[in-house]
């Protein structure tokens, strides 16, 4: 393996572990009082969102969700001020006036994530016919889950992006369920990659556990958009560990599929591919994970230990 592969599946792991320590830390955070708000945990997605990430640039940008931390996280945004905009302390991204849902890094292509389901796909095809319109090589991922397939966005998104060739990559994080809602209950389609063909682009279903399965994917569609030729449908079959938020109970799972989908936990998947193939050693990955946890441990202190906002500013950064 050449030794560009190798970092770049090192990151993939670390960014992935990330993800995870950052989601299971800001939950256990919640549930002891000394954090307030919604969350939506992104706990067993992270290949989607590290896999896909490692195929973009800085200057490429990413639309997100409501489950949007992953997304911030693996394109480059800063644990620690996510951390604080967690505690609604003014160093967050949004000065803690956001919280969870509402995480946007500009100078890393982090349009924002979003509360509105499906409201990120028709900003990323704005985004994509500004890049362009400016004659620009940069390219736009939305991510989204199966159940914003149902909306309109979805449908009006991707026609104006076929119908204009805009690069944007259309990333379906189908984890089986609309909140409560079961895919095969909501969907008579198999999948939803194959509603590409409505569209006349190139549509894709891989495994969304695997995260070389997902950046081969990514990649292709990637570098397909680069070049001018046009936006693609991936969709990535995932599951999320937790509810759709903190405290939903899940009772609408089989517990046989939670159980199933569990042993499928991409992040130990990925570290035993990594250890067997022999692209890192238990020595490198024991390392990868000791400065994660000191990195979200750190995020943690800076948040918990920043300023609240003053009343005065909930008249600021408004439009008029």
């Amino acid at each position: 393996m050449r030794k560009e592969d190798k970092e770049i599946m090192l990151k993939i792991y670390r960014t992935m572990l990330t993800i995870r320590t950052f989601e299971e830390k800001a939950r256990s955070l919640v549930l002891e009082g000394r954090m307030y708000g919604a969350l939506h945990l992104y706990s067993g997605e992270e290949a989607i969102a590290a896999g896909v990430c490692s195929c973009l640039r800085d200057t490429d940008c990413v639309t997100s969700t409501h489950r949007g931390h992953g997304h911030c996280i693996a394109k480059g945004a800063e644990t620690k001020r996510m951390m604080a905009e967690l505690f609604g302390r003014v160093t967050g991204y949004s000065k803690g006036k956001g919280g969870s849902m509402h995480i946007a890094d500009m100078a890393k292509g982090v349009i924002g994530a979003n509360g509105i389901v499906g409201a990120g796909l028709p900003i990323a095809a704005g985004v994509g016919f500004a890049q362009k319109y400016n004659g620009e090589d940069n390219v736009t991922v939305a991510f989204f889950g199966d159940g914003a397939t149902n909306r309109g966005t979805f449908h009006e998104s991707i026609n104006m992006a076929a119908s204009q060739m805009l690069p944007v990559i259309y990333v379906c994080e189908n984890n089986n369920y609309a909140m409560a809602t079961s895919f095969p209950y909501h969907s008579h389609n198999k999948t939803i990659a194959q509603r590409a063909q409505a569209y006349d682009i190139p549509g894709v279903a891989a495994d969304g556990n695997d995260a070389e399965a997902v950046r081969a994917a990514a990649l292709e569609a990637v570098e397909r958009a680069r070049a001018g030729g046009g936006p693609s449908l991936l969709e990535f079959r995932t599951w999320r560990h937790h509810g759709h938020f903190l405290n939903d109970q899940q009772k609408y799972k089989d517990p046989k599929d939670q159980e199933y989908w569990l042993t499928q936990d991409p992040i130990p998947r990925f570290e035993k591919a990594l250890l067997e193939s022999g692209t890192a050693s238990q020595a490198e990955v024991d390392s990868v994970k000791a400065d994660v946890i000191e990195e979200i441990e750190e995020a943690v202190r800076f948040g918990e230990s920043s300023p609240q906002p003053a009343f005065e500013v909930i008249f600021e950064d408004l439009y008029v």
